[in-house]
């Protein structure tokens, strides 16, 4: 079955939080949607004769590009450069079709602080949509960008903005079998990676907690697997489950408490368990002879769904976590359904389908078990739904290299994420930040 073994047997890591000099993620939109809403984002005004610190506007017209549901204004075409909305010339914007205009100044706040205000407009009637003064320190301009981006891309759409979520990925350097494998956070647009692990052994299957603050993974490191939790910003770990046989595929329950992981135990059988943090209390959750593993929760924490291939083929079930003896099958559609991830509306599920003799990104209405089939390539695997939901990344191949790729939900939007050098697959969106 595709992947079950690399998704059951992972890594040996060694590394503190460390920039990432190489696997710089190239994004190439191949898909757009067809009635991509033009907006001018116009450079922020900057008043000093030093260069400004940071260009927010690229930042956040970029944003708003990738997500497929805008174009923006190229700067050369712009006949203006308003800072403030009393010097917008609404009817020069409409010769240029833009529908809406942002713009914006960014001033020094004293010490390494800055500030910016920014707006937003309809220029087809003038009207002010949103405006917020944010602040942030040199260093964190980036991630001040991204949340303005937010801000507008939920103003228009509707639909909260994922740009200040980031991803985690791994990244495989080098030819078989001396390859380097490196696990990788990064913002959602591939700026600003970090190590988080390294090893000549493979790395593969990172999940994130519900606060975004740690990963779990699993590690081959002392000659058998082992579960851990990696804390981002400290590096802390700690070695959850380290069982005789198979440690595999950990998915943190919404509460952070509870892990479902994939374990063999003394009779051989593949099956899902969770493991709850505090106390290391083991619960087994299916008992069939066939392989049961990639769990997944519901969001209220009362249902996990998984991969099983008690059927004969990998299809996808779920159970009660209190009365776990009884599953229920819920893909039936295709020969092939597997790595089921759920969406946060908790509506669908993403899973690879066999399409026509090709493996590809489906999602799964799980009322009508209608089945949607969203990715266009031959190999793609590891969905993963950004926190939003208008998103799913997920690992294809492109010319023989291992390179993400992202699709909207309802297939409209397509992008392709190279790396600059070697491969990338594993990838898992992040939740949202805390607090926010």
């Amino acid at each position: 079955m595709l992947n079950l073994v690399r998704s059951l047997a992972v890594v040996a890591l060694v590394a503190l939080l460390a920039p990432v000099a190489n696997a710089q993620l190239v994004i190439e939109i191949t898909r757009g949607q067809e009635n991509a809403v033009p907006i001018a984002v116009v450079p922020f005004g900057w008043e000093s004769a030093n260069a400004a610190p940071f260009d927010v506007a690229q930042v956040v017209a970029a944003d708003l590009q990738r997500s497929g549901r805008f174009a923006p204004v190229d700067r050369k075409d712009m006949i203006d450069r308003p800072t403030a909305g009393d010097q917008i010339r609404f009817q020069d914007w409409r010769y240029l079709k833009s529908d809406f205009i942002v713009v914006g100044k960014l001033t020094p706040e004293g010490g390494d602080r800055y500030a910016a205000q920014f707006e937003l407009y309809n220029v087809l009637n003038g009207q002010r949509l949103a405006g917020q003064r944010l602040t942030a320190t040199a260093s964190s301009m980036r991630a001040m960008s991204h949340r303005i981006a937010d801000i507008i891309f939920e103003q228009l759409t509707g639909i909260r903005g994922a740009f200040s979520t980031r991803i985690a990925f791994v990244s495989a350097e080098g030819t078989p079998p001396k390859q380097q494998y490196t696990l990788i956070v990064a913002d959602a647009d591939g700026e600003n990676q970090q190590k988080i692990a390294s090893s000549s052994e493979p790395i593969m299957s990172p999940s994130w907690s519900p606060d975004g603050q740690s990963l779990a993974y699993v590690s081959f490191e002392s000659r058998s697997s082992a579960i851990y939790i990696q804390t981002l910003r400290s590096g802390e770990r700690s070695r959850v489950s380290a069982r005789a046989g198979i440690n595999g595929a950990p998915a943190w329950s919404p509460d952070g408490g509870t892990l479902a992981l994939t374990l063999s135990r003394k009779d051989g059988d593949v099956d899902i368990y969770t493991l709850k943090l505090s106390s290391q209390t083991l619960t087994r959750m299916t008992f069939d002879p066939g392989i049961d593993t990639e769990p997944v929760w519901s969001n209220d924490g009362r249902k996990l769904y998984f991969m099983s291939d008690r059927a004969g083929g990998p299809q996808i079930y779920e159970i009660d976590v209190d009365q776990p003896t009884r599953a229920t099958r819920v893909t039936f559609e295709g020969t092939y359904n597997a790595r089921p991830r759920l969406s946060p509306d908790g509506k669908q599920l993403a899973v690879v389908h066999l399409d026509r003799g090709n493996f590809r990104i489906a999602v799964v209405d799980l009322q009508s078990k209608g089945v949607q089939v969203l990715s266009p390539g031959r190999q793609d695997e590891s969905p993963s739904f950004a926190p939003n939901g208008a998103t799913l990344i997920y690992a294809t191949q492109d010319r023989g290299r291992g390179v993400l790729a992202t699709v909207s939900v309802d297939g409209r939007v397509q992008q392709r994420l190279a790396a600059s050098s070697g491969d990338v697959r594993e990838p898992v969106w992040s939740p949202f930040p805390a607090g926010r």
